[in-house]
Order: C-alpha cells, then structure tokens, then sequence
C-alpha cells in the first residue's frame, strides 16, 4: 500500500515529538567525532520528516545541520519549524553531496523505506569524513511484535511492518560490505502512561496506513474502552536499535 507522506505530513508535525533516549543515543554515537570546535561540525540526516531530530541536535550542539527527505510535504513543516538547518529534497540511496561533506550521517525509523540499502550504506560512506559516523534507528523484529501499545492495538500491523523492516544481522552485513568498521548495536526505550490516543486517531503513525480500516477501527475502539479504566501502559514507538558504524581510514 501507497503512503502519501505529503498528505499525513500535518499529522506528523502535531504529533511526532523526539524520543529523549533516541536522542541521547545520537550524542554518544557522536561523542569523539566533533572537530576542535562543535560550531564546526557537519551533521546529515537521512528521512529528516518535519525535523524534529535535526534541530534538537543542532539546538543542544551548536553543529552545522543538513536534513533531506522525499516529501515535500514534510519539508515544508520542516522549514515551517526553523531556518537552523539546510532542508531539501533527498534520497538515501542518491546523496547530492560531495565526497566526505559530513562529520556524521544519521537516520532514525527511516531505513525501512529505502529501496535500496545497499546503496545506501555506500553512499553514506562515501559522504562521510574519514573517521566519521553512521546511525541508523531502527525497530528489531522482536520490538515490532512488542510494540506497546501499536502491536497490542493493532495486531495486524506486525506482518507488513515486519515485511518492509530490514533485520539488523542484514544492516551489519550491508556496512561492513559498504566499508564501515567498529559497527554496535544499542537499544533504547521510554516507557509511559498514555492518557490521550489522539495521535492513533489521526493514524501519526505509517503502519496504521497499512492496515484495513475495520482493523484500525477495532483498534481504537478497545483503546477507548481500555481508557476508561485509565492510561494505557506504553513503550515509546520510536524505540529500537541503533547501529554504529565508523568508517575504516581512506587511503
């Protein structure tokens, strides 16, 4: 199924906020990287949306901040937001960007929409300086059939999210092939009481495009019936797996 990130793109803006423990991550994956000063530094992301991500790092490091994405939609919210960073049109698997441009190269919960990851890996290489750092978050099988409350919810998302995620082992094998060394692997989550199921109402979320509407439909139902007794026990969808990566030296 087609998603219209342009369509959703408002949705996205309204609800969609940074993962404290996601951004923490990025920092540490960071840490060591920044030239003598942090003001010179250059940071990329992959799938930036409507930039929540972008200018909280850009916000907390003073670095200078590139953001690209295929919906115009969501760039425009992006650009709505803040003229802190540069935001343009982009794919993952095509960088309009010279040979090492960027200190470090990130994407989070967007490595399920390239076609190509393979190339991606290697264009992300060959962007970043000798030295430097790719992030992508993204969700393990087991946290897509975990998901609290989506996969509680909405059982029926689990199939095609699991049909469209990469398993990590793949990633691992992607980047080292691309040329990356040192590759990690962490997990962080935020747990939570949801007390407000707007966000599912208004389908913030990709995966609720997936599914049929009776299907999401039965879904909220439960989650009203189930908030009537109080908040919903949650974990932070954005939670997932980070793989690190820092390029071998170029010769």
């Amino acid at each position: 199924m087609h998603i219209d990130y342009d369509q959703i793109a408002a949705e996205y803006a309204r609800h969609r906020q940074v993962h404290p423990g996601m951004l923490q991550a990025l920092h540490q994956a960071a840490q060591g990287l920044w030239r003598t000063s942090q003001r010179g530094s250059r940071v990329l992301e992959v799938g930036c949306g409507t930039g929540n991500y972008l200018l909280a790092l850009l916000a907390s490091t003073g670095c200078e901040g590139w953001g690209i994405d295929p919906s115009e939609g969501m760039l425009a919210q992006a650009r709505a937001r803040s003229t802190a960073a540069h935001f343009g049109l982009g794919r993952a698997e095509q960088l309009d960007f010279p040979d090492a441009s960027f200190d470090l190269m990130y994407s989070v919960d967007v490595v399920h929409h390239v076609s190509d990851r393979a190339r991606y890996t290697k264009e992300a290489y060959r962007v970043l300086v000798p030295g430097g750092r790719l992030c992508t978050a993204t969700d393990s099988e087991w946290i897509i059939r975990h998901r609290q409350p989506l996969a509680v919810y909405f059982p029926e998302t689990v199939e095609p999210e699991l049909a469209r995620y990469p398993r990590i082992p793949a990633l691992y094998e992607m980047m080292s092939q691309a040329g990356f060394a040192e590759i990690e692997e962490h997990s962080v989550e935020s747990s939570y009481a949801l007390d407000d199921i707007q966000i599912y109402r208004d389908k913030a979320f990709s995966a609720l495009h997936l599914i049929a509407d009776e299907d999401w439909a039965r879904g909220i139902a439960r989650m009203e019936a189930d908030l009537e007794q109080g908040p919903l026990p949650c974990v932070a969808p954005i939670s997932g797996t980070i793989s690190s990566a820092a390029p071998r030296s170029r010769t």
